[in-house]
């Protein structure tokens, strides 16, 4: 009796294992050769034209927050780009990478995209701006829905800050 069982579960194990995976894919019936009734064209913009927030210019817009002014001397102050560098580094650099993308967007050529008000108002105030401001909005869609985090900055460390991107 133990053998004839033995023998019957060998042979229901090599059944189950030879007939298994062996399923026949149906066959979808498709055909490229069918033409869909004519309907309204619509034109699309290649992805290639359109410009991601993170790369497009704008230096008129100055943000939503404290800062409505800001004028930067022609000259870099080295020390306060240094503080601010050092600032980066401890506060930024978790989501911030200086010539990539990351997280965040990189300062790298920053002022050549934003006015130095816009710059120092999405520092010191990332929340009223992705609220009120357009352009946060649209940068907040484009990191996935990652907002920037308020670190607290004083104005004069969000300056250090906006210096140190002077040097980039």
């Amino acid at each position: 009796m133990r053998t004839s069982l033995k023998l019957m579960t060998l042979l229901f194990a090599i059944a189950l294992i030879g007939c298994g995976g062996k399923e026949e894919k149906k066959k979808e019936t498709f055909s490229y050769d069918k033409k869909a009734p004519k309907t309204e064209t619509t034109t699309t913009t290649p992805k290639e034209a359109v410009v991601p927030p993170s790369k497009r210019v704008d230096l008129t817009s100055k943000g939503v927050g404290p800062i409505t002014s800001l004028t930067l001397d022609a000259n870099i102050d080295q020390a306060m780009a240094d503080k601010g560098a050092d600032i980066y580094q401890k506060m930024c650099t978790a989501c911030h990478r200086v010539d990539k993308k990351f997280i965040g967007p990189a300062p790298t050529g920053i002022l050549e995209r934003r006015t130095p008000e816009w710059v120092m108002n999405m520092i010191l105030n990332p929340e009223q701006m992705v609220k009120e401001d357009p352009l946060s909005k649209e940068l907040l869609m484009e990191f996935n829905g990652s907002p920037m985090a308020n670190q607290n900055l004083t104005e004069e460390e969000a300056r250090a800050v906006l210096e140190y991107f002077r040097t980039l």
